[in-house]
């Protein structure tokens, strides 16, 4: 039995420039059940990280729904938004800027419990403060340590701790491990799993790293200049990627190996602009296999197999070549 919790339909986020209007989030739809990781994966400058935020209110919509256990949040009104954030929260990229300098840890950590007014006392606060520290595995004698006396393994800790503080059932994790050394980003990755599966987690992942997305995620969402071109199950999207662009993202994976007989497929031309974009496809400018019908009509996203989502016109031939 399917346990939907979120409902994103036709979502749009558009922003207004000096030189036109910049389509950040251009007609995004998925849904993503209780426990299970949505991965979001596609160039900077894709529109993964606003599509995060927008979910979460961070950002106010442009157009679209989008729906928590239900409601249709962009209705409601400010208390009831207040009361739904709760359950919905993010771990930002950055683990030193997203976090105040002049706080120490608990303080960080008990900011989201003092705002909902969890606690009454200072001693369920404190022992609710440590109780999410030992959750993160940040030692209790960093409880007055500042963020500049940290590294940044430790500091993203934080930023987890405090995204469980009011319990959430949807976290979105906005490239939490791309600015941590490699042997820091498994160990926050192993973490975060194990959160997952201890409070059945729902997580929105956002991240550039291919390699990264395949290990935590459920199913993967990739875009490109905006839009959907692609979504599927994790190991389908690695093993039958349809779209040109999405070959390309998966030929530039490094393996560590001298036999490698990988072909890389390099993309070459320039981006559409996100700014008052052309009519057509918005990879059309990189695609090797563009015809006349990609230059005039957007492609519509459709099912190609059962669970296999892609935006391309010619993306079953495309495959054909390709094997």
């Amino acid at each position: 039995m399917s346990n939907e919790l979120l409902r994103v339909e036709h979502l749009k986020k558009y922003f207004k420039t000096p030189g036109g209007t910049l389509h950040a989030v251009d007609d995004v739809s998925f849904t993503l059940e209780e426990g299970k990781t949505l991965g979001v994966v596609g160039e900077s400058g894709c529109g993964k990280s606003t599509l995060g935020r927008t979910v979460l209110g961070l950002l106010d919509a442009t157009e679209g729904n989008i729906f928590f256990d239900g409601q249709d949040v962009l209705t409601m009104s400010k208390r009831e938004k207040r009361e739904v954030r709760k359950n919905m929260q993010m771990i930002f990229q950055d683990p030193y800027s997203s976090l105040n300098p002049r706080h120490c840890v608990l303080q960080l950590i008990s900011d989201p419990l003092k705002s909902y007014h969890v606690y009454k006392t200072k001693d369920e606060l404190m022992e609710r403060v440590f109780e999410l520290m030992d959750i993160v595995g940040l030692a209790r004698r960093f409880a007055f340590a500042y963020p500049h006396e940290l590294d940044g393994g430790r500091r993203q800790r934080i930023g987890v701790a405090r995204a469980l503080a009011l319990n959430p059932r949807l976290i979105v994790c906005d490239e939490p491990v791309s600015a941590l050394d490699v042997s820091i980003q498994a160990q926050v990755l192993n973490l975060l799993m194990d959160l997952q599966e201890q409070h059945t987690l729902a997580y929105i992942f956002v991240t550039h790293d291919l390699s990264v997305v395949k290990h935590i995620s459920d199913a993967i969402l990739v875009m490109y200049v905006g839009c959907m071109v692609e979504m599927c199950p994790s190991d389908e999207l690695f093993e039958k990627p349809y779209h040109p662009y999405t070959k390309g993202l998966l030929s530039a994976i490094p393996v560590p190996s001298l036999h490698n007989q990988k072909q890389r497929i390099i993309m070459q031309g320039e981006l559409t602009s996100p700014v008052d974009p052309k009519p057509g496809c918005r990879f059309v400018n990189r695609c090797p296999y563009a015809k006349e019908r990609c230059h005039q009509e957007m492609p519509e996203y459709r099912e190609v197999e059962p669970g296999h989502f892609v935006a391309c016109h010619y993306c079953e031939e495309i495959n054909q070549l390709s094997q």
